[in-house]
């Protein structure tokens, strides 16, 4: 069960690393993941993938993509 849940992420993650490769801006790139039904808050570890339906935390982004 946990293969399939760190693949599911891995997927999720390399589209949210996909979008940001096409956006010109950290803002044009959040506008993208909402339609995907993503969000990404600030913590003070660094950023997280949220899904908006839940609310609930994804994943922590990859310090890369934290700029």
């Amino acid at each position: 069960m946990s293969e399939f849940i760190q693949n599911d992420s891995s997927a999720v993650l390399d589209m949210v690393m996909r979008e940001r490769r096409l956006a010109v801006s950290d803002r044009e790139w959040q506008h993208r993941l909402r339609g995907y039904g993503y969000g990404i808050r600030d913590t003070a570890e660094g950023r997280i993938l949220t899904s908006l339906l839940r609310g609930a935390s994804i994943c922590n982004l990859p310090t890369h993509l934290a700029i």
